[in-house]
């Protein structure tokens, strides 16, 4: 068989395990056994560590086992985050990314708003990762190893989080389950906890006009509202859906 044969029957296998004909034919031309990687494919592996990257809101975000994935639910977000912050704000906005991984929300940040971000993660994997996409997408990011709030001392104008929110006993794909970090996925009390930790401190945090921004479980939403309306009964808590019509984004606007 020609090369370009075979080239060909390895893309429509791929293909074949519901990937994308672009997302196969970079693999062909990366991978330095694709046999193997078809392989790991068939098992779940998640194509986007294989090929190295994923494209994010226009930026080319590499990524490996220490961070997950970042998916478009998240894109959706940025670009509300980005409108909202436009409205509100006229000066140069100061970001907080918290549980920053791969370092993509701060990036889209930077570039898109007149700004200075901030990016932490308790991973110091996942913040070498961030690190470096910052430098291919040529973005001046500062980078702190931090427990939520354990190192951070400014105080900023958005606080923007995708944290952990799975709860121990929710069913997801088994390929996210066994091949991307778990402890980037799971967290206590339902789900529920980070997004409590980080809401009953962030006025500490905070300026005096600021946005909140989260992504939540589709079913979480009411439950982190009653969490914001103990901290921040003076501003506006909203629920946000995504773009399968699903809650899926929670904010809290204090103008």
């Amino acid at each position: 068989m020609k090369e370009w044969e075979w080239k060909k029957v390895m893309i429509n296998k791929i293909i074949s395990l519901g990937i994308s004909k672009r997302e196969a034919e970079e693999l062909i031309s990366v991978s330095k056994d694709i046999e193997h990687d078809y392989k790991l494919l068939k098992d779940g592996y998640p194509i986007q560590y294989l090929i190295g990257y994923v494209d994010f809101y226009g930026y080319k975000i590499n990524v490996n086992e220490d961070v997950l994935i970042p998916r478009y639910e998240t894109e959706y977000l940025l670009e509300k985050v980005i409108n909202i912050s436009k409205k509100i704000f006229s000066n140069k906005i100061n970001i907080l990314d918290i549980g920053t991984g791969s370092g993509a929300i701060s990036i889209v940040l930077k570039n898109k708003l007149n700004s200075n971000v901030t990016a932490c993660d308790i991973s110091k994997k996942a913040l070498n990762v961030a690190i470096n996409n910052a430098k291919i997408n040529n973005s001046s990011i500062k980078f702190i190893e931090s427990d939520i709030f354990s190192n951070i001392n400014d105080k900023f104008d958005i606080i923007i989080s995708n944290p952990p929110y799975i709860s121990s006993d929710e069913v997801i794909m088994d390929s996210v389950k066994k091949y991307e970090p778990n402890f980037a996925l799971y967290a206590p009390k339902d789900g529920l906890y980070f997004y409590e930790e980080i809401i009953k401190d962030a006025r500490k945090y905070l300026n005096d006009k600021f946005i909140i921004a989260f992504e939540i479980g589709w079913w979480q939403g009411n439950l982190i509202c009653d969490i914001a309306k103990r901290y921040f009964n003076d501003s506006i808590i909203r629920i946000e859906k995504d773009l399968t019509n699903r809650d899926r984004y929670l904010f809290i606007i204090h103008e």
